[in-house]
């Protein structure tokens, strides 16, 4: 039950971040739903492996390398799904960063999983 309020709860962060952020696009509920598994597939599989290489950079940078990685990485996932599209990379990166705190705004309603 607890995967199940995480991937509504991931919805609508995304449905916020299209409603807050110009240029980053979700077509409806459906596309948001597809889109948040797609988001979380994308960052536990090759973003692992980015973070994980752009680890030493994101050192230097105090962590501002991490938000680059994160705008690319819901970039990729938005040319993976229909009905969600992202137009330029600010949009990516301001999305990403949105989608971030409307995420840890949401946290506390996850409750424990």
């Amino acid at each position: 039950m607890g995967w199940l309020i995480n991937w509504i709860l991931s919805a609508l962060a995304l449905i916020g971040t299209a409603y807050l952020v110009p240029g980053f696009n979700i077509r409806g509920v459906g596309a948001a739903l597809i889109a948040a598994v797609v988001i979380g597939l994308v960052n536990a599989t090759l973003g692992s492996v980015l973070k994980l290489i752009t680890f030493p950079f994101a050192l230097l940078t105090l962590g501002i390398a991490s938000l680059f990685v994160n705008a690319f990485l819901v970039w990729f996932a938005a040319l993976l799904v229909p009905g969600f599209t992202i137009v330029g990379f600010w949009a990516a990166f301001w999305g990403a960063v949105v989608l971030s705190l409307l995420n840890m705004l949401l946290s506390p309603l996850r409750g424990r999983a």
